[in-house]
């Protein structure tokens, strides 16, 4: 049995991409360059909070900026505790 290699970040952002466009029933998708850094951000922050365990010193050195930057993103998604 040979083990499968989980798709690269890149990877699954044009999968869902392609998910997204596939149900727009041909409407043409608009500010999608926002939506996507604002989706993608929002989950970025996320995932790192949970792995640190809410941790915001940790989180800020994972993503490499500073923990006020952080504070600012996480109230920007309603993350803050």
């Amino acid at each position: 049995m040979t083990k499968s290699t989980p798709p690269t970040l890149g990877q699954a952002v044009e999968a869902s991409l392609q998910h997204y466009f596939d149900h727009l029933n041909g409407e043409m998708p608009t500010r999608l360059h926002q939506m996507v850094i604002h989706e993608v951000e929002k989950s970025l922050f996320e995932s790192v909070m949970k792995l640190t365990g809410g941790n915001q010193s940790r989180a800020a050195e994972i993503l490499g900026i500073n923990r006020n930057t952080l504070r600012s993103r996480l109230a920007k998604f309603e993350l803050l505790d």
